[in-house]
């Protein structure tokens, strides 16, 4: 799952959102909770972790991955979470009465007033996130090529066939798109269980 889909799994706490969001930047292991992360923040991280695994399993994230060319096969998680984030953008009033653009603006909002530190390496991320509003973005696809591109030239080791990746959602949209209604009430409910064992 990518940034979006955490955002909205992560349910109706800040700081799971803010968790949720945050997850990928927080390396190592939550037990023992690290000094700087608090008890609240590493429930949400914890979250954003149970639900990338029950994605890895699920049978329609599986099946989404397949799809995905032999020579971005390696990147197909990623390429994935990304696309499961626009076709989330595009189908969002089945899965929230909150209009779009004011769950992403509360979510940022969130994010900037959180009292408690955040990985550093984030920040620089959460700029550009809020000033360009990826989260809204991606219900483009044109907007999801354009975050694959940038992650292929900017985040991953080069060389890496993740340039160009954006036409495989387009060429595999309503396969992709079924995947997604499938797995997505599966994802919610997931999430929900996981909140209320805590």
């Amino acid at each position: 799952m990518n940034y979006l889909a955490h955002a909205l799994l992560a349910g109706p706490l800040a700081s799971d959102r803010v968790g949720g969001v945050i997850g990928d930047f927080v390396k190592g292991p939550l037990v023992p909770r690290p000094d700087w992360l608090s008890t609240a923040l590493a429930d949400g991280v914890m979250l954003h972790r149970r639900i990338d695994s029950f994605a890895e399993m699920h049978a329609a994230f599986r099946r989404s991955r397949s799809r995905v060319s032999e020579g971005r096969r390696r990147y197909g998680g990623i390429m994935v979470d990304m696309f499961y984030d626009h076709f989330l953008a595009a189908h969002w009033p089945r899965f929230s009465t909150q209009p779009l653009t004011a769950f992403t603006a509360e979510t940022y909002r969130l994010i900037e007033t959180h009292g408690e530190p955040l990985p550093e390496a984030f920040a620089p991320v959460f700029a550009r996130m809020a000033a360009q509003d990826w989260l809204a973005s991606y219900r483009d696809s044109s907007s999801v090529a354009l975050a694959l591109g940038r992650m292929a030239q900017y985040r991953l080791r080069q060389p890496n066939p993740l340039a160009g990746a954006g036409e495989e959602l387009l060429q595999e949209y309503a396969g992709l798109e079924t995947d997604f209604l499938a797995f997505l009430p599966d994802a919610l409910a997931f999430a929900e269980q996981v909140r209320r064992a805590r």
